[in-house]
């Protein structure tokens, strides 16, 4: 039985600590995603850029986008919405991604 508990926790840990290198990893590659597709229009803050507030993109910062739930968010980045064009070349996992970099925009 113990044998059993040791090789369980084992496996956990190692899983454990494969999931908590790959996490910063994920989000290094969301933001360098939002610079390279959003940051364009929507400044690297999301307060939008002088060209981006000219065709009036939203400031992701505000409880207004944050509000949004996380499907609103990805139906917009993959459908697009008004002046803002489709990507629907991103994978869901992409998308997912830099959903969750918006969240880290709040005030």
């Amino acid at each position: 039985m113990k044998r059993f508990d040791l090789k369980v926790f084992t496996i956990a840990a190692a899983c454990a600590v494969l999931l908590s290198l790959s996490l910063p990893a994920r989000a290094q590659d969301a933001a360098g995603l939002f610079k390279s597709k959003c940051a364009g229009c929507h400044s690297a803050d999301g307060t939008g850029s002088a060209m981006g507030q000219k065709m009036g993109v939203h400031d992701f910062t505000t409880a207004d986008v944050q509000g949004m739930t996380d499907a609103q968010l990805a139906d917009i980045i993959t459908h697009g919405k008004n002046k803002m064009p489709k990507y629907a070349s991103l994978t869901p996992e992409e998308v997912k991604g830099l959903v969750a970099y918006i969240r880290t925009l709040k005030k």
